[in-house]
């Protein structure tokens, strides 16, 4: 049993090194000219297939002609990355912000993931920020805390300013808006310069403080082990020690309640473990209850029910008369999360979303039949795939030559809850402001509820394409088109289409408050408020 346990193990490893060695090979070496034509045409007939509003925002001969100049500009092999480089531009012009293309890596052994798990490179705690054309340390994880403030003037010989302007051109906002793009490069640098150069084992950084130049060199190191098994023998020492103690039945009792406490409230506002903090924060400025501020980085982990029924219940009790909601970096998530908060926001009865437009009768089945999706899985899935085909027929309706899916749960009339907040609120957006939170700023800004200040929401006013989504893999090249399948949208719209959520107080990011470390826009709230 055991040699036959230890020949199977031995296959699997066999079998997993050459499939990591088959995708290197493929990745690396130059593809024929007539194989990259074709994982075009294959990604456009993708597109064309699934994607409901492709030509939203840029005509059918437009894009016809965007991707017929691209195969004709390719006249030699190209490798799986250089061709990223060519095609993901390209898709841009399709202007939704859920069309992408990601790159392709080295994949790695088991052996060699293991090893890189105990190393760390340096490059990656850097926090960045792209600013009036050129690119700043805006936080820095690392022991050198000099660092912060500083223009990344160079990186292994190339302009940090123009590898971000390049970066800018692979991804899209929805539509024709511009805020997105420096916002979404600041916060994913190090990601995109990854996708760009690949795996690297250290980097030449030159900083630019006041009027001199320096340069670091940050390498991929070994993991502090010294202070990790200084961290591990203390924790032992102290587990040791509380094991030791003898506590009391109450004692007990009151560590169980307050372990079960903390799990509930990293469930209710969403605990981020890398970031150690929280996705939801509610609290009250000043010293007394007259403002309350709301920061939500996100809609998609956690408890959000217990979240708002709390917190306004606070508000009520309290009698504020002023909240503040911060969807400032907000890149979107769970749609049955803004259709419960905007309940918390509006007097009167609403319908949060219209009926979906889709490509096809079974948008759930085009999701999960992918080529990217396991074998393994669409077998275990078979016996579902007619009870889900037989329930989207039911969900999907044909008008006017176009295909509508419907959201009960949303896409009803709806009255708004019983603790509704009815007194004056603002809210806080920027380029960041994506998806889900720019539809949840539609409906404030189309019924007059709130105050916006910030800039232009990277997120569409007249809706995106999201809901579900499909992944695709090219043939040959091995990138992945990623592609939202539903037009999600508020029953409210504005001319001309194609722009996101404009401010009533415009505040746009300046280098000297960024470095000051100082909330302009909430500043301006409060200030506001304390004026009236």
């Amino acid at each position: 049993m055991k040699k036959l346990l230890l020949s199977f193990t031995l296959f699997i490893v066999l079998v997993s090194c050459r499939s990591v060695e088959k995708h290197n090979i493929q990745i690396t070496k130059l593809h024929d000219v007539e194989e990259l034509h074709n994982d075009i045409d294959k990604l456009y007939e993708q597109l064309k297939r699934h994607h409901p509003r492709l030509y939203q925002y840029t005509s059918k001969e437009v894009l016809d002609f965007k991707f017929d100049s691209l195969k004709k500009s390719i006249k030699n092999p190209l490798d799986s990355r250089t061709f990223f480089k060519r095609l993901a531009p390209v898709v841009t012009h399709v202007k939704q912000g859920h069309v992408s293309v990601s790159s392709v890596s080295k994949w790695f052994t088991k052996k060699e993931r293991k090893q890189l798990k105990k190393q760390k490179f340096e490059f990656y705690d850097l926090d960045f920020s792209y600013l009036e054309g050129k690119l700043w340390v805006k936080d820095y994880n690392g022991k050198d805390s000099t660092l912060v403030g500083n223009e990344i003037v160079n990186i292994n010989g190339e302009s940090a300013s123009e590898l971000a302007e390049t970066f800018k051109t692979r991804f899209a906002s929805d539509g024709f808006n511009k805020t997105l793009h420096n916002r979404f490069v600041s916060k994913g640098f190090s990601v995109f310069y990854y996708k760009d150069k690949g795996y690297v084992d250290s980097l030449n950084v030159t900083f630019k403080s006041k009027d001199s130049l320096f340069s670091k060199m940050f390498r991929r190191i070994a993991k502090d082990e010294k202070k990790a098994k200084t961290k591990k023998a203390l924790d032992t020492a102290f587990a040791e020690k509380v094991k030791a103690k003898k506590f009391t039945n109450a004692e007990k009792k009151a560590k169980r309640l307050a372990k079960r406490k903390q799990n509930k409230d990293n469930k209710k506002y969403g605990y981020l473990g890398k970031e150690n903090r929280y996705t939801r924060n509610f609290s009250f400025k000043g010293k007394d209850s007259t403002v309350a501020y709301m920061k939500l980085r996100s809609f998609t982990n956690g408890n959000y029910k217990k979240f708002y029924k709390e917190s306004f219940a606070k508000i009520d009790s309290a009698k504020t008369k002023h909240v503040v909601i911060d969807l400032r970096d907000n890149g979107g998530g769970r749609i049955s999360e803004i259709d419960y908060l905007y309940s918390y926001l509006t007097e009167k009865d609403y319908q949060f979303i219209t009926k979906s437009e889709v490509r096809s009768r079974t948008p759930f089945l085009k999701s999960a039949m992918s080529n990217t999706t396991p074998n393994s899985l669409k077998v275990a899935s078979a016996l579902l795939v007619p009870i889900v085909a037989i329930y989207n027929l039911f969900k999907t309706r044909k008008k006017d030559g176009k295909i509508f899916y419907t959201f009960n749960k949303h896409t009803k009339v709806k009255a708004p809850n019983s603790l509704n907040y009815k007194g004056k609120l603002y809210v806080l957006i920027n380029g960041s402001s994506f998806s889900a939170s720019a539809l949840l700023s539609t409906h404030l800004k189309a019924t007059g509820r709130a105050t916006f200040v910030g800039e232009e929401t990277g997120g569409a006013y007249n809706g995106t394409v999201a809901g579900i989504y499909k992944l695709y893999q090219l043939p040959t090249s091995k990138l992945k088109i990623r592609m939202g399948l539903m037009q999600i949208e508020a029953p409210q719209k504005q001319v001309p289409d194609g722009f996101g959520i404009m401010p009533d107080v415009e505040i746009l990011p300046n280098l000297k408050d960024c470095q000051s470390n100082i909330d302009t826009e909430l500043e301006w709230v409060l200030n506001n408020i304390n004026q009236k």
